[in-house]
């Protein structure tokens, strides 16, 4: 029997389980089972509009904090709390640039490339979507303190949304295995950061064993309330869009939050008859880091309603073990092995018709350079979605007509490491290094002219 009662709860992914719970409960994986939750809504108790369109008239409303978010001015969508509760500090105000210089690099017609840039949120990168939603649940389930592990963005978001709203927050991060620009926010945000001799997922197996003990609300991509904010990066690109979708939607992979999040926006709005089709999707991983193409291209695995072959994962995560094997790549952000959301990646992969591909650092690196030459600017892991999207055409899997929104999912300058080693130490074919000269006014013209 389900034991909520109000228009959202929290229900278990595992078909042969489906326990269900209230969303006052911060429990982020099935008591019965073990398996991930996700937040589910009776639609008829929520005013949900009767076309996208709708959304837009809170535009007009700028100066009412909630409509000025871009998580929360969909709130419809994501009503699992009263407003009462919810945190924004301005977040969502990121744009989708139609950018033609960088389609002519990836062979797509003009007007049919386009760049959503997460970099724009308050702090860098698109975890800010997710953290004001689930900072909302944690205040409504009266949390006192968080935590989370973290590659960089995560910690950057949590610090600054738990010291917004009055909660201690503790991060941890690989020793060595994050981007200075990313621990600095961390730091100067106020965070407890502990360093961990070892990788992402050490830092995942601890938190979530801290979290239990000491019951402190967890911030990573478990919780299901944290994915429901990052679904308003695909409501944003349709807004941009005129209120529609576009054919193709390519996003990094790390521990495949977002790309969870997306399928099941897609997935709800097409339920709701909001959207008449759903996009495909495509999910980037490094080499360095490949376990989702790996276990999808060459394992074969699939979702298969539910009913996903756990041995497959089990076997792939013990010869991980047996090799002592620990991820690695240039772009830190997707530095991750072992994804603690792969099965609802699966469902995503599954409800968007999507594919997956792995691409080298050195096609990051310049699909960077080229982002930051014609684009926006963009830290290595959201280069990773135009190196594949680069992929996908040689592959003639995306046809050059089609549109197209490519995810980028931070700041240039969480990682600028690497792109002053890519330039200076002309690593790759768009470097750009400087120009030394002497200190003489004829030589210096010299080298302009």
């Amino acid at each position: 029997m389900p034991k909520h009662t109000d228009a959202a709860f929290q229900k278990c992914i595992n078909p042969e389980c489906g326990a269900e719970f209230d969303c006052g409960q911060a429990i982020f994986k099935c008591p019965q089972c073990g398996e991930l939750l996700d937040a589910l809504y009776d639609w008829d108790m929520l005013e949900v509009p009767a076309k996208l369109s709708d959304f837009g008239r809170r535009w007009a409303n700028r100066d009412n904090p909630l409509d000025f978010s871009g998580v929360w001015r969909f709130r419809e969508l994501l009503g699992f709390c009263h407003d009462t509760y919810k945190v924004t500090i301005g977040e969502g105000q990121t744009i989708l640039q139609q950018n033609d210089l960088v389609a002519d690099y990836v062979k797509i017609k003009p007007g049919r490339l386009y760049l959503q840039y997460e970099g724009l949120n308050p702090s860098g990168s698109f975890k800010d979507n997710g953290m004001a939603a689930a900072f909302s649940h944690a205040k409504m389930v009266g949390a006192k303190a968080s935590a989370c592990a973290s590659t960089g963005n995560t910690s950057a978001s949590v610090a600054l949304y738990a010291h917004s709203c009055g909660l201690k927050c503790t991060a941890f991060v690989g020793s060595g295995r994050i981007a200075f620009g990313k621990l600095s926010q961390a730091m100067d945000y106020g965070a407890q950061t502990i360093q961990i001799r070892g990788d992402f997922d050490d830092c995942m197996r601890q938190v979530q064993h801290v979290c239990s003990e000491l019951g402190l609300y967890l911030l990573n991509s478990l919780n299901p309330f944290r994915l429901e904010g990052q679904k308003t990066i695909m409501y944003r690109i349709i807004e941009t869009l005129g209120w529609e979708v576009p054919d193709w939607i390519i996003v990094p992979g790390g521990n495949l939050g977002n790309s969870s999040a997306f399928g099941k926006a897609f997935f709800e709005l097409k339920l709701l008859g909001l959207i008449d089709r759903v996009p495909r999707m495509a999910i980037i991983n490094a080499t360095g880091a490949d376990t989702l193409n790996d276990l999808v291209n060459n394992k074969k695995l699939l979702w298969n309603n539910g009913s996903v072959n756990r041995k497959i994962i089990d076997d792939y995560y013990a010869d991980l073990t047996d090799r002592s094997f620990s991820p690695h790549t240039c772009a830190s952000a997707i530095e991750i092995s072992r994804p603690v959301n792969l099965k609802k990646c699966l469902r995503a992969i599954d409800i968007c018709n999507g594919v997956v591909r792995a691409v080298t650092d050195e096609q990051i690196c310049d699909a960077k350079a080229v982002v930051g030459k014609f684009g926006l600017g963009c830290e290595p892991a959201s280069a990773a979605s135009i190196a594949g999207l680069k992929l996908l055409r040689e592959q003639g899997i995306i046809d050059p007509d089609e549109r197209i929104a490519c995810v980028l999912t931070g700041h240039a300058l969480k990682d600028p490491n690497v792109t002053v080693n890519y330039h200076n130490k002309k690593q790759g074919q768009f470097s750009n290094p400087p120009t030394e000269a002497p200190n003489d006014f004829d030589e210096i013209v010299k080298l302009i002219s």
